[in-house]
């Protein structure tokens, strides 16, 4: 072991290619990882709780367009549906491990915290009001491995690591690599994404190290709506002779265009980098940058739609909301050694700005002389992080090895909502003239599909959090280790301040058996998206058992209209962690975890049911909002349970002449229960016995809508210039739960292939062809079918997605 590696163990950042000439050393079939203990880096056997480690290799041999969709395959505890939801919830990358939420997960680069998107899953199913990072915005080609901590860490890392943690370790090689990866779906031969990646290493003078990265996607629309019946009526009838319109016969009935996968491209760049200064002391400095376009085309407004204005829409319109994302991270630090204790002094400063603009659309209650696009308004999302850590190891005298870390920690986050043009919110007073179909009536006030940020939504806020913390890791005998964090965090907003530890031991009863434990307290301070964002979107829900598109309202839990609707300010969830397992090394080339675990969470933050009806535009209309709104808000409702069993094996054999072969195999059950509920307010409960805080498919959502479990089969056959990359993945039962229980859908288990096929042309020049979902597999139709829209079909929610199979190829230079 390198003091260089030491160091950076002890820190928490090894980096990528010290631990791969350590792995290399260890001669198995091993990994080195700095998740999870600030001590000495570890195998992951030898590491006190559960780690996965994905090389970038891995990554790449996936085929996928980002690290979320990798780690869907690669992490069999990591779910990633392929719509959490409509609205921004089709833009985030969201994905949760162990059943909880993404914000539930903390994502760290080079073991500094990453900032979280401005974006927020709102209007959702899956996943509702989470606010993660979003690590595709991070450049695949920057990522030299990805180490996910299974087991909550809020006492080591701080608020978000209640389900665990990602720590992307960056790129420090020598080199560089230029990929392109073109692919469509199999079946339609849509879905287009291209994407070119690349990466180059190299030393600056003596002392010094560059790694720069790059890539680009561009991602088109996929769709699997169908056309709607002949009996469905598109265009309103003639005034006045009430005959069907004559275009009825020729129009094209597949009015749905955006029932897949929807366009998005953009660009992320990175650098990682550090440079040795005389007295032993070395900067470092690592940053992305990120400019993404997500387009998202509404559901069809028929020309027989009273806000479908015919002297502007004659054919009707889809109105097409534009989100252009700009987000960047820039971390500079410096470290060393002082006095026998390793010190690291960093600050990480990251931000993301969304900018949201709406074309193809119509404030209709303005009348035909509305603008068609419009300034939606603008959400920017910041945080700046300044740590001061310090590790020491101690050789005592009396045997064995004693690990110390303290840290102190200042976090500024903010966030703010900006108003959109006037025209996007404004409520005109336009009425449908006579001779008009809808004549006397009066359209929806707002741009169609996403009305503008009012003034009265936009926001600034911020606070600060100061934390310390201590660990201590002492392995008495090499058999046994214990360890012990703590942690003191305090914010000067409503979610005060908190105290958190964690407890962990590892005995090895043989050389290939050892048994691991951990129990742990943690905390999630609610975002500052959750407390302050407001807007507006059209969603089909379920009423009635009628699918009717609704314009709701997402209320800040301090605004007037929420507080009548019974919101509370919000408070920090809290948890407890347990977690028990067996790690089985019979041979230097094969290894085995096998991890049980408990996770309580109780003041869970979730979004309520959606509150419509004539009560509830009552009070909105008190407070100044539109009768025509729906309303919804975020509160601590409900506790949880989440139980599950982790296993987890790799094996690799040395096939000689004919090669080396690795094979990989992980399992995971995980269920969710909802173990306490908040009583209705009082003012939900004046309103009737129909308005229900959080309702049947609110629950549904958190407890069954995911596979109940996972089965992930890997094998690897690397033999001269020929590389096999074959992956099998079972997703399990999952049931999407309605508030009427005859609605209930169940959707079966399904098996996905995917596989690749590289060859090595040259030394230099790498050629690929793969295919994911091999053999174009489909969830099962859910049986609720939208008769006027053709879509539906298909639970978005699938963590196998809708659109069936995509063949790809890749040709790739090494230099």
């Amino acid at each position: 072991m390198t003091s260089a590696l030491l160091a950076a163990g002890l820190l928490g950042v090894a980096t990528e290619t010290q631990a791969a000439e350590a792995a290399a050393k260890a001669g198995s079939v091993e990994e080195l990882v700095v998740t999870g203990v600030r001590g000495q880096p570890r195998t992951v056997t030898d590491s006190p709780t559960p780690i996965d480690v994905l090389s970038s290799a891995e990554l790449e041999h996936t085929g996928r367009a980002g690290a979320f969709q990798s780690l869907q395959t690669l992490v069999p505890s990591f779910n990633l549906p392929a719509r959490a939801g409509g609205g921004t919830s089709t833009v985030i990358a969201t994905g949760g491990l162990r059943g909880l939420n993404p914000d539930q997960t903390l994502v760290l680069v080079n073991g500094k915290r990453r900032h979280k998107t401005a974006l927020i899953n709102s209007v959702s199913s899956l996943y509702n009001g989470s606010v993660p990072a979003d690590l595709d915005l991070i450049p695949t080609s920057a990522i030299g491995r990805i180490e996910v901590l299974r087991d909550g860490a809020a006492a080591q890392y701080g608020s978000d690591a209640i389900a665990g943690v990602i720590n992307i370790i960056l790129k420090d090689t020598v080199g560089g690599s230029v990929s392109a990866t073109y692919g469509q779906n199999i079946d339609k031969g849509d879905g287009q994404l291209l994407q070119v990646i690349g990466n180059y290493g190299f030393k600056v003078g003596e002392q010094g190290f560059l790694n720069l990265s790059f890539t680009t996607k561009d991602q088109a629309l996929s769709n699997r709506a169908i056309a709607v019946a002949p009996n469905i009526q598109i265009y309103p009838k003639l005034v006045p002779s009430g005959l069907p319109d004559p275009r009825e016969l020729t129009v094209d009935r597949v009015v749905t265009k955006n029932y897949g996968v929807l366009p998005q491209n953009g660009v992320n760049l990175g650098y990682n980098g550090h440079y040795d200064l005389d007295g032993g002391v070395e900067l470092y400095s690592f940053g992305t940058y990120s400019h993404r376009v997500s387009d998202l085309p509404f559901t069809f407004r028929a020309p027989n739609n009273v806000n479908t204005l015919p002297q502007v829409y004659p054919e009707g319109f889809r109105p097409d909301l534009v989100i252009k994302e700009n987000d960047f991270e820039f971390a500079v630090g410096a470290r060393g050694k002082l006095g026998g204790w390793d010190w690291d002094l960093s600050s990480t400063y990251g931000r993301d700005d969304a900018d949201e603009n709406t074309a193809q659309s119509i404030n209709a209650s303005l009348g035909p002389t509305s603008p068609t696009t419009f300034h939606v308004g603008e959400l920017i999302s910041s945080e700046w992080v300044n740590s001061l850590d310090f590790t020491r190891t101690l050789n005592l005298a009396s045997g064995g090895d004693l690990a110390l870390a303290a840290g102190v920690q200042h976090r500024r986050e903010t966030y703010e909502v900006r108003a959109g043009d006037p025209a996007s919110y404004a409520a005109g007073t336009y009425v449908i003239p006579a001779g008009q179909p809808f004549a006397g009536q009066r359209p929806a006030t707002g741009a169609q599909a996403t009305p503008g940020f009012q003034p009265a939504d936009a926001s600034s806020s911020s606070r600060n959090n100061y934390a310390a913390y201590v660990e201590a890791d002492y392995s008495p005998t090499k058999k046994l280790f214990l360890g012990v964090a703590g942690r003191y965090e305090d914010y000067d907003d409503s979610s005060g301040s908190t105290v958190v530890g964690k407890v962990t031991g590892r005995y090895e009863l043989t050389d290939w058996l050892a048994f691991r434990a951990a129990v742990s307290t943690g905390f999630r301070a609610p975002g500052l998206a959750q407390q302050h964002y407001a807007a507006s979107s059209s969603q089909f829900r379920l009423v009635n058992n009628v699918l009717n598109l609704l314009l709701i309202k997402t209320l800040p839990v301090g605004s007037p209209e929420a507080v009548a609707l019974g919101a509370k300010p919000l408070k920090p969830e809290k948890s407890k962690n347990y977690s028990f397992g067996v790690t089985v090394t019979p041979t230097s080339n094969f290894n085995l975890t096998v991890d049980a675990y408990q996770i309580d969470v109780d003041g869970r933050i979730a979004i309520t049911s959606t509150l419509t009806g004539t009560a509830v535009s009552k009070i909105l209309i008190a407070n100044g909002l539109s009768g025509d709104l729906s309303a919804q808000y975020y509160t601590n409702a409900i506790d949880t349970r989440t139980q599950g069993v982790d296993v987890v094996g790799t094996y690799r054999q040395d096939l000689e002449r004919f090669g080396t072969l690795r094979l990989t195999a992980g399992y995971n059950y995980n269920k969710t229960e909802i173990t306490h509920i908040i009583p209705n307010p009082s003012q939900l409960t004046a309103l009737g016995p129909t308005f229900v805080l959080f309702d049947r498919m609110s629950q549904g959502f958190l407890t069954e809508a995911f596979p109940r479990d996972k089965i992930a089969l890997g094998a690897n056959w690397s033999w001269n210039k020929l590389n096999v990359n074959l992956r099998e993945t079972r997703y399990g039962k999952y049931t999407i739960l309605q508030n009427t229980p005859s609605n209930d859908r169940t959707f079966g288990a399904e098996w996905l292939t995917d596989l690749e096929v590289a060859y090595k042309v040259t030394d230099a020049v790498t050629v690929a062809v793969g295919a994911n979902n091999l053999f174009n597999v489909y969830p099962d139709a859910n049986g609720i079918f939208n008769a006027t829209t053709g879509s539906g079909q298909y639970p978005g929610t699938s963590p196998i997605g809708f659109t069936g199979g995509a063949y790809y190829a890749r040709l790739q230079w090494d230099f």
